[in-house]
This record gives structure tokens, sequence and C-alpha cells, in this order.
């Protein structure tokens, strides 16, 4: 199979445990733009926490594309187009807030260049914020506050609170939302429907380029979706369990050793 489209995880994946993209790697995917292979990195992130790694990447150059918040927008990075987004129903800000309240953990959402925190900034949050080098803004009325289209709000808490969490909220939420943990201490609400693998289908279709002609490489349960979606999915050797069982082929080096420059010489050259 001859493979035209490069999909990237951020966190664990692209980057090493120092939030750093390795100079093998950038020459590697760089190569690959260089030869017409185009390359997307979908993230949980907001677009301001791709931006650093997409800009290192040289997307600017060869019009490569972004997939913030999980696929709920997907941006040309070159001309920084929006061509696709979806928000979150109106109301669900405020709902969840509420609950973030009653169970005791955490909230954020996003807009522009801050986060928006719906109660007091924890060190989860702060994870967040030191990833993506955007503020916490902390708005006691975050139920009123957030008044504005949201592609996203960001529960935090403590793994183990969260585990039993996500069940719950999934239930609760499952005609208005997806409900899924992306690290053990975030858990994601984002649109009904929306989710890596989802936006990706309209990526392909924009590009004209087949599902089977697609590779994904992730590490973390948000990835699983498009991992099971693409032609050949990928898990890092350094891959949370869930996401190695699902994937065609599990890197022999992990995100601090070059496991996508690995993939790259493997499949595309």
């Amino acid at each position: 199979m001859k493979y035209k489209l490069l999909v990237l995880d951020i966190d664990g994946t692209v980057t090493n445990s120092q939030k750093e993209v390795t100079k093998k790697t950038k020459e590697a995917i760089v190569r690959l733009q260089e030869r017409g292979i185009p390359v997307a990195i979908a993230s949980g992130r907001p677009p301001q926490g791709v931006y650093k790694v997409a800009e290192e990447l040289e997307f600017q150059k060869f019009g490569s594309y972004i997939l913030p918040f999980n696929g709920a927008r997907i941006l040309n990075y070159k001309t920084r187009e929006c061509v696709y987004e979806k928000t979150l129903p109106p109301r669900l800000p405020a709902k969840l807030w509420k609950d973030a309240k009653e169970y005791g953990i955490g909230i954020i959402t996003y807009r522009g260049d801050e986060i928006i925190s719906g109660t007091a900034p924890d060190s989860y949050m702060e994870i967040e914020a030191k990833i993506n080098s955007i503020p916490i803004i902390y708005r006691e009325d975050f139920g009123t506050y957030v008044d504005f289209p949201v592609n996203k709000c960001l529960l935090t808490g403590k793994p183990e609170d969260l585990e039993a969490l996500e069940p719950v909220f999934a239930q609760k939420y499952v005609h208005e939302a997806q409900v899924f943990r992306s690290e053990p201490y975030f858990l994601e609400v984002t649109p009904k429907n929306v989710d890596k693998a989802y936006c990706l289908r309209h990526l392909l279709e924009i590009l004209g380029i087949k599902r089977e002609e697609m590779v994904c490489c992730g590490d973390g349960f948000n990835d699983l979706s498009m991992i099971q979606f693409a032609g050949l999915g990928v898990a890092m050797a350094n891959a949370q369990e869930a996401v190695r069982e699902v994937a065609d082929y599990i890197t022999e080096q992990d995100n601090d050793h070059d496991g996508i420059a690995e993939v790259i010489e493997k499949f595309f050259d």
C-alpha cells in the first residue's frame, strides 16, 4: 500500500517527554512534506497549543493541517482558514460547571488565547496551561460568562475520580456530547460524534485521499478512534495498553527515541 497522508498526535507521539520535537523526527517529517505527502496534527490541545509544533514542522510552508480540540476544528495551517468546525450545545458548559462543583472536580474551556476556569485552578489545569503556553482566567460566574461557542470543555481531577465519573457523564450527556479521557487526569467533553476519526473523514474528503491510504500515530485514549479508522493504525511503544491492543503496528522506539521517524522510514520511504 502506498500511503498518502500521515496523521500525528502531539504529546507522547511527535514530541518527547520534554515536550520537544527532536531533530531526527523533525527532519523526517519535513522531508515527507517536501515529497508532497501532507501531514496533519490531530490533538486534544486548543489551536494555540498546536501552533508551536506546527511551526517547528514547517506546516506554514507546505500547507499541512491541524485538527485541534480532538477534531472539533480543522485548520489549513498555511492560510489559517477554518475548513470545518463543530461546537458544544450552548447550554452544556453551564451544566458541566454545576456537575464539576457537585463532584469536586475542575472544569475549563477556551476562548482565544485564554483558558477559562470555572473552578479554582488546580495542578492539572496548570499542566494544560503550561503545555499550551496560555494563561488561566478564573471566572466564578462561569455558568453565565460562557455564552460564546466553545469546541470543548475539559474536566480535571484525580485519575481514580475521573475513571469513575467517565461512564456517569458519558451516559448523562449521551445525546449532547462525547465524553472520554485523553489523560488519566483529563476528561474531555467534545461535540456529539466528534472525535479524531470523525474529523479525519472530512479531511480525507478535502484532500481526495482514501482511508486506506492514511497512517495515524498516537499513544493516548483519545487516539483510539483514529488508530482504528486509519488504513494503518500505529501505537507508539510508550502508548497506553488499550491503544497498543487496537494498533496494526507498534513502534520499536518510543517518543523519546524518534518513534515517528521509524514509522516514516518503514512505511513511507
